[in-house]
């Protein structure tokens, strides 16, 4: 009898420690760093030691420890040993300071500590337009402009011109403007001679200057049309300016919805030392819309259309 209880103690220790030896703990969770920071996005990293048993984890964030996000559960495994994981957080403020913590999911819950990571500022960006482009030679138009990024609104901006050949160097063309709240901005230029490259800066720092935009300019064409005393026929005539002499005048008859149709052209000639001038009698089987397209190859102006005219 002595003996036989000594056996069955022995068999219910034995039974007893491998049970004991595999058993699952509760998880261990460590909040690590951020890295790849941007002004919208971040990847967080940390730590986890799953206990034995399968385990989960996110990644709490938001602007204050109340933690507002979290990132989908990802799995961390069921083993014994800590493995490090990561997730990327998206669709962050700008200039701002989040508040993040590392949570592991299994037979239990655990919470690394609280850490902090600071978003940096959106970089500024100037981008400009001309409207309308090309513009009509002696005519006003608008540089409309958005200076983007953080700190955009109320800062001063001006305008510098570079006429052709572009190589007189950038020289401010207009009043300083100072930007909306949101980042916009306009400047009124009177009218410009020659094609010219145009370029917005932006006051103080950081430095900060938009990308070169060639503001064309279009010759102006002045187009009239008189019946002659011949039937069928009529003198198509006008003025150039500046006075592009030797270049080809087209004349078109304009059809909605379809392309225009050539009647015929002729070539610039000598006016007044300010403009050229142009003629021809021309034979029209169809009345309708008609312009003139005065078509250079000066390259300090762009080709230029005359207003439509009506033939009865």
């Amino acid at each position: 009898m002595p003996g036989g209880g000594l056996l069955a103690t022995a068999l219910v220790c034995c039974a007893l420690s491998p049970a004991g030896a595999n058993a699952a703990s509760a998880p261990s969770a460590s909040t690590g760093g951020a890295s790849n920071v941007t002004f919208s996005s971040a990847v967080l990293h940390g730590s986890v030691n799953p206990g034995g048993a399968a385990t989960n984890f996110a990644f709490q964030y938001g602007t204050s420890r109340r933690y507002e996000f979290q990132t989908p559960l990802a799995a961390a495994g069921s083993g014994t040993t800590s493995v490090k994981v990561s997730e990327a957080v998206k669709g962050l403020r700008p200039n701002t300071t989040y508040h993040y913590r590392l949570v592991a999911f299994g037979i239990a819950t655990a919470t690394g500590r609280d850490r902090t990571f600071k978003t940096s500022k959106v970089p500024l960006s100037l981008a400009i337009a001309g409207v309308p482009n090309p513009v009509t030679f002696g005519a006003a138009f608008l540089l409309e402009g958005t200076l983007s990024g953080t700190g955009a609104g109320g800062r001063a901006v001006v305008l510098k011109a570079n006429p052709f050949p572009y190589t007189g160097g950038f020289k401010p063309l207009a009043n300083r403007q100072v930007t909306s709240p949101t980042g916009t901005f306009s400047f009124f230029v009177p009218g410009l001679a020659l094609n010219t490259q145009l370029r917005v800066f932006a006051v103080g720092k950081p430095a900060i200057s938009s990308p070169v935009l060639v503001e064309s300019v279009a010759v102006r064409v002045a187009f009239h049309i008189r019946h002659t005393r011949r039937r069928g026929y009529v003198r198509m005539s006008g003025t150039v300016a500046p006075a592009e002499v030797g270049s080809l005048v087209g004349f078109q008859r304009l059809k909605p919805g379809h392309h225009s149709v050539n009647e015929g052209g002729t070539a610039v000639v000598p006016g007044t030392p300010t403009v050229a001038r142009f003629s021809r009698v021309i034979h029209i089987r169809h009345h309708g819309l008609f312009r003139a397209l005065v078509k250079t190859s000066d390259p300090s102006h762009v080709s230029g259309y005359s207003a439509p005219v009506l033939v009865r």
